[in-house]
């Protein structure tokens, strides 16, 4: 590899501050904000709002959206038909 032309890869802290859960992980990315984490030392963190710990898919709160039904109120509502009712 060439020298001088690849970021520096570092151990950073990705912390989602709603459910106090971080991931220390090795990255590239360049931040500003340093923390102190379980081990004693600090590291650069990059703050996210959603993790696996906040996430409804992970967590178990995941709403069912009824898709199909706001496709047909969007179709009455604009005026287009359903390809199911041309064929009729």
């Amino acid at each position: 590899m060439k020298s001088g032309i690849h970021p520096e890869y570092k151990e950073v802290l990705f912390y989602d501050h709603g459910a106090e859960f971080g991931i220390l992980t090795r990255s590239t990315i360049q931040t500003k904000e340093t923390m102190k984490w379980k081990d004693g030392k600090e590291y650069p963190v990059v703050r996210v709002e959603i993790s696996s710990e906040s996430h409804p898919f992970y967590t178990g709160k995941q709403k069912i959206v009824d898709t199909a039904g706001r496709v047909e109120k969007f179709r009455q509502k604009y005026g287009m038909k359903s390809p199911d009712a041309e064929t009729k």
